[in-house]
């Protein structure tokens, strides 16, 4: 290949990565289960997406007939792509789980355009849907994925997935083979027990390990492809996958991996000898291990702190005291990322936690117990940090209505609905963000420590009641479920009502014994942003001493 075409194929990429970036950026973060408190293999997922509307999706478990065929429909836009023709038996699927334990999150990093293949019928979100209704392991799943887009091809551009089972958790990165090819390239890599691993909108996965072919898995074509179009000439042993189809670049090192080193910083001491690789700048910085082992387990809740994070207490913390927070020093910016001023290009920081999130997830999967009670998706229906997860059993067959509301859609509100509550408490908190998040943090921390507290009792009581009545020991999950979760919306709601009412007017209602009172005081500014004012304005403002 030419000079002149590398640049070229190295600008496209760019392009195709901060596309990604900017229009559907996702955050997995995976535990193995020697790695968690309990033994439990976890996964995270953040769909963030503006315009998304979220819900908690269902599919029944069925069987079909021969020559039963299934459409297909973009995830994302709703475009109907083609059919496949059915399995034979189907499991039953709510949200990014199944009966089997089975979870599958993902993040799209776009990678060579010159690789998307438009053509295919399965996109990213409907391989992830199909694949959780026939597969019930995450090997399993990884076969059922790639024989599939294998056979009829792959429309979405590079993708990384995680795939989790009670035993085992995989990072599985894919791309198309080029316009009108049918074909794609794909490599997969087992995580180790013991380890913690992230994916962020940026291909992770470098060198791997041909000859291991109990923990990596790999497409026929996923060297001789790069060869064919002449974008690596080494040894095999020296094939890396993302510096061969999605090279890291600036956007992708800050806006994407920083994601995972923030996530990463927590848990092993000296992990700032990354922090180079995760600021972007330095072309020579040492990049991140594809996971590390951390230095103490995870818990449920450590993952769901993980999806709120904003680079808390770390060089890349959203500086809450400059005027990008605004007046309240919130940790959240307007998109897009990059803005320009008098032609030159500047950027906010992209963390973990973003207002455009539509639904969040944390799949906690137990191969020591019956698997309808040991699956559970910590679900959410809005930015992580806004909202308390509650707890749904994987073999669920009913969604709570706050979910799955008739009549609510993204341009429809309801106040029936999860999505639409939360997100109006939320984007009453944002521009008030020091003053108003404590009310919401002190309800949201409350109410997941209740549901932690009342799992292991509501569980043993499941599993006795499973050993002798199983249809009413999964009614039971259902129902618990569906309590958990309507309970969250009524306390959101009334939370929404005592903003508006205590917070009115940029004021703040003084309460007595709980009770709001109508005594209203005047905070003004705060210290920070009041010196930051004066210090802009000079003494424009300031009162005459003779005044």
């Amino acid at each position: 290949m030419n000079i002149s075409k590398q640049i070229n194929t190295i600008v496209l990429a760019a392009i195709m990565s901060a596309s990604a970036i900017e229009s559907s950026a996702c955050t997995n973060l995976i535990v193995g289960k020697k790695a968690s408190v309990d033994g439990s293999v976890l996964v995270s997922y953040n769909a963030d997406d503006y315009g998304m509307f979220g819900h908690l999706c269902h599919y029944p478990a069925g069987t079909h007939k021969k020559g039963e065929m299934r459409k297909i429909f973009d995830w994302d836009t709703g475009e109907y792509h083609g059919e496949i023709p059915e399995a034979p038996v189907t499991y039953n699927v709510i949200g990014n789980i199944n009966e089997f334990q089975l979870s599958i999150g993902e993040t799209t990093y776009g990678g060579r355009e010159e690789m998307v293949d438009t053509t295919g019928i399965l996109d990213y979100g409907s391989l992830i849907y199909v694949t959780l209704q026939r597969a019930k392991t995450a090997r399993e799943a990884i076969s059922v994925m790639t024989s599939l887009v294998e056979k009829y091809g792959y429309c979405s551009e590079g993708e990384t997935f995680s795939i989790c089972d009670p035993n085992e958790a995989w990072i599985m990165e894919m791309m198309g083979t080029g316009p009108g090819s049918k074909g794609v390239v794909w490599v997969a890599m087992r995580i180790p027990d013991n380890a913690i691993c992230a994916h962020a909108n940026q291909s992770r996965i470098g060198k791997f390990d041909m000859k291991d072919k109990k923990n990596v898995l790999y497409s026929k074509n996923v060297i001789s492809y790069a060869r064919k179009m002449g974008w690596f000439t080494g040894k095999d042993a020296d094939f890396s996958w993302k510096n061969t189809y999605a090279r890291p670049d600036f956007s992708g090192r800050r806006f994407c991996d920083a994601r995972v080193w923030s996530f990463f910083n927590h848990y092993q001491k000296g992990f700032d000898r990354y922090l180079p690789w995760a600021l972007g700048k330095d072309p020579n910085a040492e990049d991140m291990p594809l996971w590390i082992i951390p230095d103490r387990k995870l818990s449920v809740h450590d993952v769901e702190m993980g999806m709120r994070d904003h680079y808390e207490g770390t060089a890349l913390a959203l500086d809450t005291t400059n005027v990008g927070g605004g007046i309240y020093q919130m940790p959240y910016r307007p998109t897009p990322l990059q803005f320009k001023v008098d032609g030159k290009t500047y950027f906010n920081e992209r963390p973990i936690s973003t207002q455009q999130t539509a639904f969040s997830f944390v799949s906690q999967l137990r191969s020591w117990m019956p698997r309808e009670i040991g699956g559970v998706i910590w679900f959410g229906n809005d930015d992580a940090n806004m909202v308390t997860y509650t707890p749904v059993y994987c073999g669920n067959t009913v969604q709570p209505e706050c979910y799955n509301t008739p009549g609510a859609d993204a341009v429809t509100f309801s106040d029936k609905n999860a999505f639409w509550v939360c997100n109006w408490v939320s984007n009453m908190v944002y521009p008030r963000y020091s003053q108003i998040f404590p009310e919401l943090q002190t309800l949201r921390d409350s109410l997941e420590a209740s549901y932690f507290a009342q799992q292991a009792d509501f569980e043993k009581k499941a599993m006795n009641l499973y050993a002798t009545d199983k249809p009413a020991a999964l009614r039971m999950l259902n129902d618990y479920s569906v309590e958990k979760a309507q309970q969250m919306l009524a306390e959101w709601k009334n939370l929404a009502v005592r903003i508006i009412v205590k917070y009115n007017d940029m004021g703040v209602k003084q309460e007595k014994d709980g009770k709001i009172l109508k005594k209203v005081m005047r905070p003004g500014y705060p210290e920070s942003f009041a010196r930051k004012l004066v210090k802009e304005t000079g003494d424009w403002y300031a009162v005459p001493e003779n005044k």
